[in-house]
């Protein structure tokens, strides 16, 4: 039976912006971020994020540490002699949180649970901050496999669809499965676009087959499990390629799904490390991979550089 082809599907249109879609919260003494080592009670949220504009997820916590430091540079942030950046969610193991001026840097792990976490506390922190959910950005800055498309190349996100390549997310809620569109905004990725060209870094517009599993789910042939040929995974590639799939991961499905739901604008860029069309295994020399892996974040980091006003 031929599969039925969801990856024409036009989006609907987004709510009004609103961080949070939970009555409860409102009748809540406290409440704790207990992933991120925050709370209501004994951190003033309003005065250490009110002024967050801009926010930035990426697996790795390494990753983000680093980013959060190059931030420092491209905004020209002031840093009291004597001090440096810390890590404001030291008190859980969970995930790293930075701030840099109106720049949040976090991590998420990896896959779409460990993502949903700390999505869900993320936009429950920026609303007890007080900040407009209409002037908040969200990114996800990661990395990928491609298709079709030579490694190091960015793609930026116009929809991501889960594996069987449907553009929305199922969430198993009271029993009952529930689905969430995972579109994403596309006046903000011409934007990016834009500003990829101007920093010299290649990049497309491409929809992002999200998955579970980083093997079978990702129709690897070298995973500890594989009951399909070589042959049925091409096919399944090659199927996938032709309906507009640019990358695979494994985070976009959520991140595009709750951000639809809160309506705030959001965008995810993430370099591709190899084409999945010729391989499985990723064999590029680390330094390469390295400057590959800081491509989003170049693009994103001029990006708010344009939107501060900041210049050389």
């Amino acid at each position: 039976m031929e599969q039925e082809d969801f990856t024409e599907m036009e989006p609907p249109p987004s709510p009004k912006p609103s961080f949070v879609r939970n009555v409860n919260l409102a009748a809540m003494d406290e409440d704790y971020l207990y992933h991120l080592a925050l709370d209501t009670k004994h951190n003033d949220l309003k005065d250490m994020f009110r002024d967050v504009k801009f926010v930035c997820f990426g697996g790795s916590p390494g990753r983000m540490k680093a980013f959060a430091f190059y931030m420092v540079k491209q905004l020209k942030y002031k840093i009291t002699a004597g001090q440096t950046l810390e890590d404001i969610s030291k008190g859980s193991d969970r995930y790293v949180l930075y701030k840099v001026g109106p720049v949040l840097s976090v991590s998420h792990g990896m896959g779409i649970p460990s993502l949903s976490i700390l999505m869900h506390e993320i936009l429950k922190l920026l609303n007890h901050a007080g900040c407009d959910p209409g002037e908040v950005m969200f990114f996800r800055l990661g990395t990928s496999g491609g298709l079709g498309l030579e490694p190091g190349t960015v793609v930026i996100s116009e929809a991501a669809v889960d594996g069987l390549l449907r553009p929305y997310m199922e969430v198993a809620t009271l029993g009952m499965v529930i689905q969430h569109p995972a579109f994403l905004c596309p006046e903000l990725n011409k934007e990016l676009l834009e500003v990829s060209k101007s920093v010299g870094c290649q990049s497309v517009l491409g929809k992002t087959m999200c998955t579970y599993d980083f093997y079978e789910g990702q129709a690897r042939l070298d995973g500890a499990f594989c009951e399909y040929t070589e042959e049925d995974k091409r096919n399944f590639l090659k199927r996938a390629h032709a309906r507009g799939i640019a990358n695979i991961e494994m985070e976009s499905l959520c991140f595009a799904a709750m951000c639809h739901r809160t309506g705030v604008k959001s965008a995810v860029l993430c370099v591709t490390l190899l084409d999945r069309l010729q391989g499985d295994q990723i064999s590029t020399p680390h330094d390469v991979m390295e400057e590959w892996q800081c491509r989003p974040q170049r693009i994103i980091a001029e990006f708010i550089r344009k939107k501060l006003g900041i210049t050389d």
